[in-house]
């Protein structure tokens, strides 16, 4: 059932997130300081295209407050724009009772969009 979730999301929305992932995240390693933003947008591009059967985890993190202050430079870096593309396919997939799984995907995205550091993302 995960795979045909999947297929369908990517032909529904998927393919659009994954590929603002992807120019965001090509866009923020042209710079050498934006090359541990870049991965963790191609990383979550990823889940953005194929999210049924993956879930995200808070990973233990050692001392220290990197995580967080990288949390803030992302949201001002391109963070808040795919926040706000996940919450608005949300919505309307939301609208149709056939759309809400989708919807949910979305929601679940869009708070990772916010914060990625500090996540992992393991399989079901």
């Amino acid at each position: 059932m995960k795979t045909l979730g999947n297929i369908v999301w990517l032909v529904f929305g998927g393919m659009m997130i994954g590929l603002e992932y992807l120019i965001s995240g090509v866009a923020i390693m042209l710079t050498i300081i934006g090359i541990p933003f870049g991965l963790q947008a191609l990383k979550f591009g990823m889940l953005a295209m194929w999210p049924f059967g993956s879930s995200v985890v808070k990973k233990e993190q050692a001392p220290g407050c990197i995580n967080s202050v990288m949390n803030v430079l992302w949201f001002f870096i391109g963070g808040f724009p795919i926040f706000l593309t996940h919450v608005l396919w949300g919505v309307l997939f939301s609208i149709t009772i056939i759309g809400i799984p989708f919807g949910k995907q979305h929601f679940k995205l869009a708070h990772i969009a916010l914060v990625p550091f500090g996540r992992e993302i393991v399989s079901n």
